[in-house]
């Protein structure tokens, strides 16, 4: 990799200017906000006083890791809401703000009497971001829905895994990560509808469900046509084929994927079997869709025979679409990884250098350096005081 990456504290990027109340806590608000700071956006974390955002405690080795990375670029206020001067510094942040990110139960702004319509009295152009697990309407409104819930529920669970075992969920909270990302590009449209004068601020409501289910694809459609879900495939694809993970005789593994017939057809000069090209079982994409057993044991057997570099180094040789299968530890040192600069080492007080994402994806006229490092509880509390015009109050920060 390059050099360790520091931070630049009077870096901009295109969000340079707009200020994002993050009023959440765990993952879809804060990969939401982790997207528009990444993008020169203020963010401040508004935060419990001594406890801060639960995604601190999703530690390895005692150490914040996922709140290292998905809170860089962010600023921390820590204050309590139900008191009157934390109440009275959080409307003075919002009032400064173009928009807010909270994902309570729906209901509680408007119980704390702070919904939408107050909030738009004091500031009419606020885009007010709302993330709930089912929605801020619809009969299951008022139920907590955690991302294992939603990834369950959706569709995405069921069609997981393997025919022979239980339905899979993903390793890490993949509903909100995506829910984050839908999060962020509405944000931005709204914002685009203010600036245009077109549109007064207005209130975005983006629950966990949707998000992941929009992920399953066309399976509404395919159940209508066929009257049943499509099942459990494994590594394989349920409309298209060949495609798997195939291991390779160094117990390596490398992905194969031919979605097109004139791929599929150059894996089967490949592999040395052209005549495959028109026999009845693999002739077109339905024919092989039908007959993929069969056709995954005559590639794996192929596969089975090399290595992983020398099935690589044949496929690619071929203009095949075959991959390897690959850990994030093999990933920190591969030179596909450092010449994109994908994974980045940035200075870390706890580690030295923590290696992170890059900025998603690139600017070529406003390029988004990284500015600050993820904050300690309350670290700008005083800082944002200040910036208000507030005197200095008892203290609501918490310092390093």
């Amino acid at each position: 990799m390059a050099g360790v990456v520091q931070f630049t504290l009077d870096g901009r990027g295109p969000l340079d200017g707009v200020r994002i109340v993050d009023m959440s806590r765990l993952v879809a608000g804060n990969m939401t906000t982790h997207v528009l700071a990444d993008y020169g956006g203020d963010v401040i974390k508004i935060e419990r006083p001594g406890k801060g955002d639960d995604l601190r405690n999703w530690r390895v080795e005692g150490i914040e890791v996922f709140w290292k990375v998905y809170s860089r670029n962010k600023r921390s206020v820590a204050l309590d809401i139900h008191e009157t001067e934390g109440r009275d510094l959080l409307l003075r942040l919002i009032d400064s703000s173009q928009v807010l990110v909270e994902n309570f139960l729906p209901g509680t702004l408007e119980r704390w009497g702070m919904g939408p319509e107050v909030l738009h009295a004091r500031n009419p152009g606020l885009v007010i971001l709302r993330i709930s697990g089912w929605g801020q309407t619809g009969p299951w409104r008022l139920r907590p829905g955690f991302g294992t819930l939603v990834e369950a529920m959706s569709g995405w669970a069921f069609m997981n895994g393997h025919a022979d075992k239980p339905p899979t969920l993903p390793p890490l909270a993949m509903a909100d990560m995506v829910a984050g990302l839908y999060g962020a590009s509405a944000t931005l449209a709204a914002l685009r509808a203010v600036e245009r004068g077109g549109a007064p601020g207005q209130v975005i409501d983006l629950s966990l469900f949707e998000p992941i289910h929009a992920m399953v694809g066309a399976e509404a459609a395919h159940v209508r046509l066929t009257g049943k879900p499509t099942m459990r495939s494994g590594n394989q694809s349920s409309h298209t084929a060949p495609r798997n993970v195939y291991a390779c005789a160094d117990g390596a593994y490398v992905a194969l994927s031919g979605s097109m017939q004139s791929m599929a057809e150059r894996i089967f000069d490949t592999i040395g079997r052209p005549e495959l090209k028109t026999d009845p079982r693999f002739v077109d994409n339905a024919a092989r869709v039908a007959n993929r057993n069969e056709l995954d044991a005559i590639i794996g057997a192929f596969i089975a025979t090399r290595s992983q570099a020398e099935n690589l180094a044949l496929f690619d040789a071929a203009g095949v679409t075959v991959g390897p299968v690959h850990s994030v530890a093999e990933l920190l040192d591969h030179p596909f990884v450092q010449g994109r600069e994908a994974i980045i080492e940035v200075a870390d007080r706890d580690m030295g250098a923590i290696p992170m994402h890059n900025v998603i994806p690139r600017f070529s006229a406003t390029p988004s350096p990284l500015r600050r490092p993820a904050p300690a509880v309350g670290e700008h509390t005083e800082e944002l005081r200040r910036e208000l015009g507030l005197g200095s109050p008892g203290s609501y920060g918490e310092g390093r």
